[in-house]
């Protein structure tokens, strides 16, 4: 783990999405920076350690949701349907249960909230593109547009209710780069953990939207709106690189995966 980048500690935190792979890596070290982590998921959670609390919470459930968000200082919210799916469980989860969560972070006076989003909001621009949060969106499925609303919905509390929110838009957070995409999407777990602090300490954020990505040589997002956080990636998917372009030598130019940031999402469904 990195050294902890604020000396700054929480009361509770709540991790939502904590059984998913990304909430399987923050767990042990978000517990660092407070008294006691709030851990909900639909899934097995396994046995709390100790300062750890759990709570199955569907998102859908606006009563769970409420329960949930009591005596929570700040939210890291991973939950949700998190690939391209039918639409019915994007709208509970991602569209229904955000909604959920941003009504109870009001309700209970919770100030700041880290919200998963994602690359997919802008996955139909071009792999031979730099954009940055500034650029409109271009969803590539059901998934990206439903994190597209939640950016809205954390932008419209935001200027409402004033509860702070940075929208990391997150690209491949794996403990290596899986393929030639993730050359430029990839981001570490310990660079994941040093932006979602950042996230949570920095003095003002407003709504803030960030891209999730390593010191990477290959980028297609420039985060430079977003340097008032305090956050810079330490870690480049460089190093993976000759055993990923070995492992994957010919691209198919032609293909819309290989064509459009989004990847394989640009053209994952429909399904029904």
């Amino acid at each position: 783990m990195p050294a902890h980048p604020t000396p700054l500690r929480f009361g509770r935190l709540l991790l939502t999405g904590a059984a998913g792979g990304l909430g399987q890596a923050l767990r042990p070290r978000l517990k660092a920076y407070c008294d006691t982590l709030r851990l909900s998921d639909v899934a097995d959670l396994g046995t709390p350690a100790d300062g750890e609390e759990l709570v199955r919470a569907p998102l859908e459930d606006a009563a769970a949701v409420q329960a949930l968000l009591a005596g929570v200082d700040a939210v890291v919210h991973l939950g949700g349907v998190s690939t391209e799916q039918a639409w019915q469980p994007i709208l509970q989860a991602n569209i229904i249960g955000t909604y959920h969560l941003y009504e109870a972070a009001r309700r209970h006076g919770v100030r700041r909230i880290v919200f998963a989003s994602s690359n997919h909001v802008t996955g139909f621009y071009r792999q031979d593109e730099v954009i940055s949060p500034q650029d409109p969106v271009r969803p590539d499925g059901l998934y990206g547009l439903s994190k597209a609303f939640g950016e809205n919905l954390a932008q419209l509390y935001f200027d409402r209710h004033g509860i702070e929110t940075v929208s990391v838009r997150i690209g491949s957070s794996f403990p290596a780069p899986k393929n030639r995409r993730m050359l430029a999407t990839w981001m570490s777990f310990d660079d994941l953990e040093r932006l979602v602090m950042a996230s949570l300490t920095a003095p003002v954020v407003g709504h803030t939207i960030v891209y999730g990505m390593g010191d990477n040589a290959t980028t297609w997002w420039d985060n430079t709106s977003a340097r008032h956080l305090g956050w810079r990636p330490q870690e480049s998917s460089e190093p993976f690189r000759p055993a990923v372009e070995a492992a994957e030598p010919v691209l198919d130019r032609n293909d819309p995966a290989v064509i459009y940031q989004g990847g394989p999402f640009v053209r994952t469904g429909p399904f029904d």
